[in-house]
């Protein structure tokens, strides 16, 4: 058998993680995680880390394995990444990469796209602006000058807004005009499955996973945070709204609400970015695994 990467995707509270871990046993293979959340120690139940009987279930990689306070960004897990697998294949032709982070997922399938060097100063600016007129104006900014990306970036990230406008601006072309660059050659085939369901289950199993998340004590795990909260890592659905319950500046019930709210956006961002992937084989969540294992070892004959 080549070596093959197979690739996991889709929505989160999709059953991601459940799938991985079946595929993991029939191909007696190890999991990669491509989620940008789930590699911080300090953050266990508003990721949604595995637990304890799915980590033992089957090896898992890149799961809370950085702490916060750590400079650690998608090219360094494309170089992780990549080293590990390396490493993997060695032992098993198969491995097995689970994840609804995009960016994460694309960098270490097909390398992260190249852009041009620009005038740091951009972002010094539009780091003051974010400071004095919000979030929203860089949003509004980021529409008219490349409404592609603004349809498929994490909108609510100032980091990502920054660094497509900082593009944008310093260039003097759209962020997504420089996401058509030739993909890096890697030494592994890629075969690509997508977990869908309705929206209406898709919404309902995100408003169940909060609940649970609060039950098992999600507000105490924001609340040992607090004095991180400026922290790039922490700038994420489900803290970030706690914060704010704990500065005085929403109720509880409110702060709930809003994180089934933004991750029911996020949900649809990312199918926004995972159906632009002609390549990607889409099962709905309920499929047996057998019919997906089936499918892969289709491929691979």
């Amino acid at each position: 058998m080549n070596k093959l990467l197979i690739s996991i995707v889709g929505p989160t509270a999709i059953g991601k993680t459940s799938l991985s871990i079946k595929l993991a046993k029939y191909f007696n293979s190890e999991i990669i995680s491509a989620d940008s959340r789930q590699f911080y120690k300090e953050m266990t139940i508003g990721t949604a880390v595995p637990s304890k009987e799915e980590l033992n279930a089957a090896p898992h990689h890149f799961i809370q394995n950085k702490s916060i306070t750590d400079n650690f960004n998608v090219g360094d897990f494309e170089r992780e990444a990549i080293s590990k697998i390396k490493e993997l294949h060695k032992k098993n032709p198969v491995v097995i990469m689970v994840g609804g982070s995009g960016l994460y997922v694309k960098a270490v399938a097909k390398g992260l796209d190249y852009f041009p060097d620009v005038d740091a100063n951009i972002r010094l600016q539009l780091n003051k602006e974010l400071e004095s007129k919000g979030l929203k104006s860089l949003q509004t900014q980021l529409h008219n000058l490349d409404p592609q990306t603004y349809k498929t970036i994490a909108i609510d990230n100032p980091q990502r807004i920054i660094r497509a406008l900082e593009i944008c601006i310093g260039t003097g072309q759209p962020y997504s005009s420089f996401l058509t660059n030739p993909k890096k050659v890697r030494a592994f085939k890629t075969i690509t499955i997508g977990l869908n369901a309705e929206r209406s289950i898709i919404y309902d199993r995100i408003n169940q996973r909060v609940d649970i998340m609060m039950a098992n004590g999600l507000l105490d795990e924001v609340e040992s945070l607090i004095t991180h909260k400026q922290l790039n890592a922490l700038n994420t659905v489900g803290y970030k709204e706690l914060f704010n319950y704990f500065e005085g500046n929403w109720s509880l019930d409110f702060a709930i609400s809003e994180i089934k709210k933004n991750t029911r956006r996020f949900a649809k961002r990312q199918l926004t970015w995972f159906k632009k992937e002609e390549s990607i084989k889409w099962f709905d969540y309920e499929t047996n695994v057998s019919e997906i294992i089936s499918y892969i070892n289709s491929i691979e004959e």
